[in-house]
């Protein structure tokens, strides 16, 4: 096992103590936390920023990042709204195949934006965190520019099914993070693919003598993190039954926050999908834990913006040594 491979398995297992101590500490002090309905509520809510952090997680793993997912979020929920409401005329109850374009049209715009995203990395040389920077301001006038700034309710009846129904007792939104995490884990663990990712975030000019398509492996982690964003705009739109362009601000932090605490490497080359899993997780237990224990929504900006700050800095020192 290399000194790299030790490092980031450390990082990890700490990071899993740390959050069974701090379960066992919430489970002891918050009433109701410990109960199945609350934990399938956690898992509920960091469903649509864990889908993202694990396609931000291979982003990231690349060299590069996109701060332009929380726009995406927004502007694709916009799209299947608008899309919807265009192909049914103003229906009162749209037909399904409405919906179904409308989805389909949310998801190809996301991935023609990561795909846009990647050839501007490699055709202009400028850093995915200038463009994506910019990506993430045009998407969110996009998604005012496309509803004139007011929520566009669109959809027939069943759609809150997506964002709030259940399957066996289960969120839906569930069941589509273990899918991003199934699909993202297999890809960073048992593909070509996968390995190609490690390898250019690693050393990218070792790659480029392997003979590894380093853009090509840069732009399909951009296409697929903008998809998977793609996919939490369609849930938030079901789940307040509108394409509203003001949802999911500042979600780019949260999943950056949640990928770096799971230990992914900001220099690339590092972390895995697990991590990234147990980093979401640990932030949506503790803004859980936080709101049973009756904290301001001022107060718990202020811990979990600490909590971030320290973690950036472990990871920091750790990869410094390392």
């Amino acid at each position: 096992m290399t000194h790299e491979k030790l490092m980031t398995m450390l990082r990890e297992r700490s990071m899993v103590l740390i959050l069974i101590a701090f379960y066992i500490l919430v489970a002891n002090t918050a009433n109701g936390f410990f109960t199945i309905n609350n934990q399938l509520n956690v898992l509920r809510n960091i469903a649509v920023p864990g889908m993202i952090a694990f396609g931000m997680a291979l982003v990231i793993i690349s060299g590069e990042i996109d701060l332009s997912v929380g726009s995406m979020v927004a502007v694709s929920a916009c799209i299947t709204a608008w899309v919807v409401d265009f192909a049914s005329g103003g229906a009162f109850e749209p037909a399904v195949w409405t919906v179904v374009l409308g989805v389909f049209a949310a998801v190809c715009f996301a991935a023609s934006i990561g795909f846009v995203n990647g050839q501007l990395r490699q055709r202009v040389g400028v850093p995915t965190f200038i463009t994506s920077l910019a990506m993430m301001a045009t998407l969110a006038g996009l998604a005012n520019l496309i509803t004139g700034g007011v929520p566009i309710a669109s959809f027939p009846s069943w759609y809150y099914v997506i964002g709030s129904g259940r399957l066996l007792g289960v969120p839906v939104p569930v069941y589509l993070l273990a899918a991003a995490f199934a699909i993202t884990f297999t890809i960073s663990n048992y593909t070509t693919l996968g390995r190609s990712i490690y390898t250019v975030g690693g050393n990218i000019e070792a790659a480029r003598l392997s003979g590894i398509n380093v853009w090509r492996t840069k732009t399909i982690c951009l296409m697929m993190t903008s998809v998977f964003a793609a996919t939490g705009g369609i849930i938030y739109s079901s789940l307040v039954g509108a394409g509203n362009p003001t949802i999911a601000r500042g979600m780019e932090l949260e999943v950056i926050s949640a990928v770096i605490i799971g230990g992914i490497s900001l220099f690339g080359g590092k972390g895995s999908i697990w991590g990234a899993f147990i980093g979401v997780l640990f932030l949506g237990v503790l803004l859980n834990a936080m709101t049973l224990w009756g904290f301001s929504p001022y107060t718990q900006q202020v811990i979990s913006g600490g909590l971030i700050l320290g973690a950036v800095f472990i990871n920091f020192f750790v990869d410094r040594k390392s």
